[in-house]
């Protein structure tokens, strides 16, 4: 695809996050179309198809991938689909964004890390788009700079109002405490090297059968400790902060007040709902990196590497979570494709 050329791209999975995607590719970005929507639900991506023009509607993803109209495939389908959509795309050497997780878990990421190998060439880039976000672009800045000296610590705070019914204890660590793994090793590029799950008394506002909230702890391989509260049925609101404690000072996001009230001896702000709203402009801003580096040639963002290394350590979290002791994580030798 030319820098000049329109990317026409084959949208896999059409539920909440890819009928999001669908639409900011139509209304949001520049430099795309969605050319083809693929669900298992035929008569929603007819649906869907129908307004808009030159949409073709597939219940297959492996041929939507071979229409002529597709020059990259986005996938938003549920993670254990994500595996066949990726070597699929690798078949057609097509450039793939990727949701989280690249697959749900580290044998079969591992297996999609070794067919892109085969490829010669970086093909995926995972959607974790708090890379994208301002203010972790801000704080990741601060920390490479070296101004604050060397990460000590950080702190994490990860709260939802409510989960969906069903919403599980491997669930807190595979969908949730996920975005922190991916952020903790970005931000201090070093790799997480074990977890322990510590768990309090569950809050009366957590549904029956779910201990929440929970304290997660990560080591790495740079000597720093990471927490983390996860805390998922707190009822105020969506909220993501974090805080790095380094040898000359420290630096904190997440204190978003874009407008303070004060009135009738009150003040405050508003919390975000969800993560739709609190990450919207990132998810814009990584849709928009990924279109113009495939339009370029170039694949950036998150690699496979990372969406590997992020199911070994949901793995070990998990497992330490279950067994209530600390669980070393399990990596191989990072590939030369994918730095060092």
């Amino acid at each position: 695809m030319t820098q000049q050329g329109t990317l026409g791209v084959a949208v896999i999975g059409t539920g909440r996050m890819g009928a999001d995607h669908v639409r900011r590719i139509n209304d949001v970005i520049s430099g795309a179309r969605v050319a083809a929507v693929v669900d298992i639900d035929a008569e929603r991506v007819k649906a869907i198809a129908g307004g808009i023009e030159g949409c073709a509607a597939y219940t297959d993803p492996a041929q939507a991938m071979a229409d002529p109209g597709v020059d990259a495939v986005l996938i938003a389908s549920p993670g254990p689909a994500h595996e066949a959509a990726l070597l699929a795309a690798f078949e057609q050497d097509l450039p793939v964004l990727c949701e989280k997780p690249l697959t749900p878990d580290a044998a079969s990421a591992l297996r999609v890390l070794e067919a892109e190998q085969k490829l010669g060439h970086r093909r995926v880039q995972v959607g974790f788009m708090r890379r994208y976000d301002r203010e972790y672009l801000k704080l990741k800045a601060l920390l490479a700079s070296g101004e604050l000296g060397r990460p000590l610590m950080l702190h994490n705070r990860h709260r939802n109002a409510s989960v969906l019914p069903g919403f599980t204890n491997a669930m807190l660590i595979n969908d949730s405490v996920v975005h922190e793994m991916d952020v903790t090793r970005w931000l201090l590029d070093q790799e997480i090297t074990a977890v322990t799950v510590l768990r309090p008394k569950a809050s009366g506002n957590a549904p029956e059968g779910l201990d929440d909230p929970q304290f997660v702890i990560f080591e790495t391989d740079g000597g720093a400790l990471v927490d983390v509260e996860i805390n998922v049925s707190c009822g105020f609101g969506y909220q993501v902060q974090a805080e790095a404690v380094c040898e000359s000072g420290t630096a904190r996001i997440g204190d978003i007040h874009d407008l303070l009230v004060n009135t009738a001896g009150r003040w405050g702000g508003t919390i975000a709902p969800d993560f739709v709203e609190r990450f919207e402009d990132a998810y814009d801003r990584q849709v928009q990196a990924w279109v113009d580096a495939t339009r370029r040639g170039e694949v950036t963002g998150p690699s496979t590497w990372d969406g590997y290394a992020a199911a070994a350590v949901c793995e070990a979290g998990v497992r330490a979570q279950a067994e209530g002791h600390r669980v070393e994580v399990e990596l191989i030798d990072r590939p030369a494709l994918y730095g060092s």
